[in-house]
């Protein structure tokens, strides 16, 4: 049973390691079409560049929670975790190493989206593996986790549109 777990996470890496790299370019592919950049980055900020393992890995969530939830109960709850991880694990490794280093290196940005889809995976197999399905704290967690995932989808649509005058929303 965990095999089967195991081929679907190792097909989620590839798929979002796949989709996310071609989602880079896919903005400019459409001519900058305002409905893509709601998906995908309309500019090199960190912020615009998270979006390169959430959208995917969502659209993969939504495949694997339909194929496994009844054979896997605490996918429910792991996959929006992973999402959430992986996502914010962007701009924390990003802004740790190029704190550290006083600069950016575009084969390390590129290594941390590879790692950061890597970790979100991990987080959802063994979160999905080794939990307790009946525990009452799983079904609110789960409720509460993929709230925050929509409100995540949410957010970077508006400040696609709308981006603060912050730092991660900031080119360069």
């Amino acid at each position: 049973m965990q095999k089967k777990l195991k081929c679907y996470t190792i097909a989620g890496v590839i798929f979002t390691s796949i989709v996310g790299t071609l989602a880079h370019f896919t903005y400019e592919w459409t001519n900058e079409n305002f409905l893509v950049g709601l998906f995908t980055p309309v500019s090199e900020s960190t912020w615009e560049h998270m979006k390169l393992l959430f959208f995917p890995m969502f659209l993969y969530g939504v495949f694997i929670c339909a194929r496994l939830s009844q054979e896997y109960p605490c996918l429910a709850y792991a996959y929006p975790l992973g999402i959430l991880a992986g996502t914010f694990a962007i701009p924390v490794l990003f802004y740790t190493y190029s704190g550290i280093l006083g600069r950016t290196y575009t084969p390390i940005d590129i290594l941390i989206f590879y790692i950061s889809v890597i970790l979100a995976f991990s987080i959802v197999y063994i979160g999905t593996s080794r939990c307790r399905p009946k525990s009452p704290f799983l079904q609110k967690s789960s409720l509460i986790l993929w709230l925050l995932v929509f409100l995540m989808a949410i957010a970077f649509m508006v400040f696609t549109v709308y981006a603060p005058s912050l730092g991660i929303f900031q080119v360069g």
